[in-house]
């Protein structure tokens, strides 16, 4: 069964989508099948995998509130190599009309049990505020990554972030846990980044990922060519960490999966 991360931060600005996507592509690229659901109304991550947010026949809206089957909802051909459930200002109006229907928490999460076993990996761009379109991200998830930049205001989100998870478990998801925190938009010859890096170490130990996203310009641009980084520029510092970045999860999980299966003969 296909693992559920969703990507999230309450705070605006840090790298969410630009994770989510290259993320997304790093992994497809070492040969794994990957959708990305858009729950933003902005539809970035839409448009940086080369579908235009106006012209697709169906996005998230139709999948959380009208109900189509999810098969039908699915963009197969993206520039990224993975699939993608688009998003656009119709998720907007989703928000809204869930609030009229039966288990509006749960939508999601229904909607995916039918392709878990088609996926290894499943990214959720959520949107920058707590609503209901993240609490369905949060109920159907396996687990919270939380992109971040390394400055002071960036802890204390991270501080209510972690506090909303927390609260969200108890409500939604019992087994919801935070996946791994990123370092973006780094800049090591900042001293205020080295010191708040620092401190998520102390705090968070190995939840840190050891990959750290630089500033990088090609970041940036690749968006606007409808591509993930690694399609746009591939020998790019940006394109590279998000492939190390990648690399990295793909690691933790197999030693997860060594040390479950060795807790299992021991017993």
């Amino acid at each position: 069964m296909g693992k559920v991360i969703a990507i999230a931060n309450q705070k605006g600005g840090v790298g969410k989508t630009t994770t989510c996507i290259n993320l997304a592509a790093s992994m497809a690229a070492t040969k794994r099948n990957v959708l990305v659901i858009d729950l933003d109304p902005q539809g970035n991550a839409t448009m940086a995998s080369g579908i235009d947010k106006y012209q697709v026949p169906n996005t998230a809206y139709e999948l959380l509130v009208d109900e189509v089957p999810i098969e039908q909802v699915v963009e197969r051909e993206t520039s990224g190599g993975y699939h993608l459930i688009a998003g656009n200002g119709d998720v907007t109006a989703a928000e809204i009309k869930l609030m009229e229907v039966f288990a509006r928490e749960t939508r999601l999460r229904s909607a995916l049990a039918s392709v878990r076993d088609e996926y290894d990996y499943i990214f959720i761009d959520c949107p920058p505020s707590l609503n209901l379109l993240t609490v369905n991200a949060m109920s159907a998830a396996d687990s919270v990554l939380v992109p971040m930049q390394c400055e002071y205001f960036a802890l204390e989100g991270l501080t209510a972030l972690v506090d909303t998870i927390s609260k969200l478990a108890a409500v939604v998801n019992a087994d919801l846990k935070i996946e791994g925190i990123l370092r973006t938009m780094y800049d090591h010859r900042n001293r205020l980044s080295n010191e708040v890096s620092d401190q998520l170490k102390s705090y968070f130990g190995d939840k840190v990922y050891r990959t750290v996203i630089p500033r990088n310009v090609r970041l940036a641009e690749a968006p606007s060519f409808g591509k993930p980084a690694m399609y746009y520029d591939k020998s790019s510092l940006g394109a590279k960490a998000y492939l190390a970045l990648a690399g990295e999860i793909l690691r933790r999980e197999e030693l997860a999966t060594d040390s479950h299966l060795s807790s299992e003969t021991s017993a």
